[in-house]
């Protein structure tokens, strides 16, 4: 068994930022002030076949937005902290929330805000467009960029290596 299938076999927690992960990292704004943003239907599947396997999810996000709430609502995500810079000290509210430790939590974040909560957890992770200084810490980088499906590619990554992948897969099978 490889260092990635027992670490992912002991993860309970799988926690991300959302802009640059789950979005591009663009914010567009149309004329009557109103925020927009675009997120990836593959990373929506990713994140509910996490839960399928058992994982609780979190979203942990700098910004306040009414989109990340509608989103985290889409998917079933009850554990959504906004407005917050801090990342691990968020991650630590969620993991002494839910009763897991960081030794059981996985993060993916692209930006300097997440850098301590990469370095914090058991496996650390971010899209392939992420700042270079993130990129050095995680232990995961995904050929896919935030907003494209980064989130799906590592959710297939740490199924495949819980050996719970072709079980999924089997589910959606004719």
């Amino acid at each position: 068994m490889t260092e990635l299938n027992t670490l992912a076999a002991r993860l309970k927690l799988i926690a991300m930022d959302v802009d640059g992960v789950l979005t591009n990292g663009t914010v567009t704004y149309d004329s009557n002030g109103e925020e927009h943003k675009s997120f990836c239907i593959k990373d929506g599947l990713g994140i509910k076949l996490l839960q399928k396997a058992g994982l609780r999810v979190a979203l942990i996000t700098g910004r306040a937005s009414t989109m990340v709430e509608r989103r985290a609502a889409e998917l079933g995500i009850t554990d959504v902290i906004q407005g917050r810079e801090d990342k691990l000290t968020a991650l630590l509210e969620i993991t002494a929330l839910i009763g897991c430790t960081l030794e059981e939590a996985a993060y993916m974040g692209d930006d300097l805000p997440d850098m301590a909560a990469i370095k914090a957890v058991a496996h650390g992770a971010c899209p392939a467009d992420a700042v270079s200084c993130v990129r050095d810490a995680a232990d995961y980088t995904t050929t896919s960029r935030g907003g494209e499906g980064a989130v799906r590619e590592w959710a297939e990554t740490l199924l495949r290596a819980r050996g719970e992948w072709q079980a999924l897969l089997k589910s959606y099978e004719a």
